[in-house]
């Protein structure tokens, strides 16, 4: 592999190892610091390396968003795991399968109809399931009321059958990634948090034993003023952040990991323009915090020591970005960058971007330092 950054082919995924293993211990020392356990979602990064840093930080298990990943980690040592959608029966053999072999892996439910044929295959291979109520605090995705009667119905079927375990209430508050400035995030934080609470009391009213309250969210982690009466929470963003994070105030644009390495393969300094070859394939169309700075684009051109250029890509293609320059000093910058010219584009939503490529090439400034593999699939 080359050893500096200019002499890579592109596209490439780039991750900034010092900046990493940086948000790393920050945001593990603030979850120790507001008492609760950290349990990191590894969606975000997909890769052995990284969820070797947290666990070493500190963390205390991880969640999966795909049973692919959660293969991977509990083949490489990491048993103590949590599936981050709702379960469904096509997904059974799977769940048995690595719990059966040790793993100690959680569901989620957030429907009646599951519960019963989910009691029913772990009775039937002698196993016994962790099992976790989605709670909606906000969000509108999945889950039920923190304070209508689904949730003791639900927790009163799972607590009834012998192959289950009730391990405790799970949310995400997603919609903090909408909310505009520290305060708002911090606001349904604080909602997010007594919500759970207020879920727990509706169990314990009617005798369930609620073992663990799990929050989670990048936004939220970093905003929230208190943690007090729940045991985990979850985030998976903060170890890469990313510009829409940094739109919302989770982080600074220093703070971001990933960038995707480009060339430029066309420009036409009379339109300022540029053509790099990184567009939806690379990069995912994604347009971040898009509702909070509309002018946000598909991503911010950096040059390969990480400065900003003053350029974001306006639009995107399956292999193409392109940026307009409209102001003289962005058309000066376009000026200055002949075909052939490589760029770095800082992304706007990690974990989208990383899931479009297969390893990460990882450097400390302009050299290259390692490449580690990126676990996708489902």
């Amino acid at each position: 592999m080359t050893t500096d950054l200019a002499g890579l082919p592109t596209p490439t995924l780039l991750l900034d190892r010092s900046r990493l293993v940086r948000n790393i211990t920050r945001i593990a020392e603030r979850a120790r610091g507001l008492g609760v356990r950290l349990r990191p979602h590894v969606k975000t990064h997909k890769c052995l390396e990284v969820a070797r840093l947290q666990e070493a930080a500190g963390a205390a298990g991880l969640m999966v968003s795909t049973l692919a990943e959660a293969r991977t980690f509990a083949a490489h040592g990491f048993r103590d795991l949590v599936y981050g959608v709702p379960i469904e029966s096509g997904k059974f053999d799977a769940v048995r399968s690595l719990v059966a072999q040790g793993v100690r892996l959680g569901v989620l439910v957030d429907a009646l109809e599951v519960s019963a044929p989910l009691g029913a295959m772990a009775r039937a291979a002698g196993v016994g399931i962790d099992v976790w109520i989605k709670v909606d605090t906000g969000y509108g995705r999945c889950g039920v009321a923190a304070d209508g009667p689904a949730l003791p119905a639900l927790a009163e079927a799972v607590g009834g059958h012998p192959g289950l375990r009730f391990a405790g209430l799970l949310t995400h508050a997603g919609h903090a990634y909408h909310a505009r400035g520290a305060a708002a995030v911090r606001a349904i934080a604080t909602e997010e948090r007594d919500q759970m609470l207020t879920a727990r009391a509706a169990l314990r009213a009617v005798g369930i034993d609620t073992p663990v309250l799990s929050l989670g969210s990048t936004p939220t982690l970093t905003h929230v003023d208190h943690f007090d009466g729940i045991e985990e929470v979850r985030a998976g963003n903060y170890v890469f952040f990313d510009v829409a994070q940094a739109t919302i105030g989770s982080c600074t644009r220093e703070d971001t990991v990933l960038s995707v390495l480009a060339a430029v393969v066309h420009r036409d300094q009379s339109a300022g323009r540029l053509v790099v070859d990184a567009g939806g394939i690379a990069l995912s169309k994604d347009r971040g915090a898009v509702d909070l700075e509309p002018a946000t684009g598909y991503g911010e051109l950096l040059d390969l020591e990480g400065r900003d250029l003053g350029l974001r890509l306006d639009s995107l293609s399956q292999e193409h970005g392109v940026v307009t320059a409209v102001d003289p000093a962005a058309r000066a910058m376009v000026a200055s960058l002949p075909v052939g010219s490589r760029v770095r584009i800082r992304v706007n939503h990690s974990c989208l971007t990383a899931a479009q490529h297969g390893a990460y090439v990882v450097h400390d400034g302009v050299c290259v330092v390692d490449r580690w593999v990126n676990h996708r699939g489902w």
